[in-house]
């Protein structure tokens, strides 16, 4: 059995799928340079609206790496997850 419409075409993952996804990837990210009991603060917030995917990551963690980048690859990762969730 498929979950993809009878026309023939892709269902569009849930919103709440992709935001999910989005923010498993950016703490995916995150956990990947630090040791969870090095990160003193994550914030993950993902919004899906009317098909814009917003992502804000806030992190404290220790200065090596720099937390300011490791947030932002954190988001570009999270945008990419998503990308690849609705090509999938």
């Amino acid at each position: 059995m498929s979950d993809e419409p009878s026309d023939g075409s892709t269902a569009e993952p849930a919103d709440d799928e992709v935001v999910r996804t989005a923010a498993e990837a950016a703490e995916g990210v995150v956990f990947a340079h630090y040791d969870q009991s090095a990160v003193t603060d994550l914030d993950v917030t993902v919004t899906f609206e009317e098909g814009v995917l917003d992502v804000d990551v806030y992190l404290n963690a220790p200065d090596d790496p720099d937390p300011d980048a490791v947030a932002h690859e954190a988001a570009e990762t999270a945008g990419q997850a998503v990308d690849e969730l609705f090509e999938a």
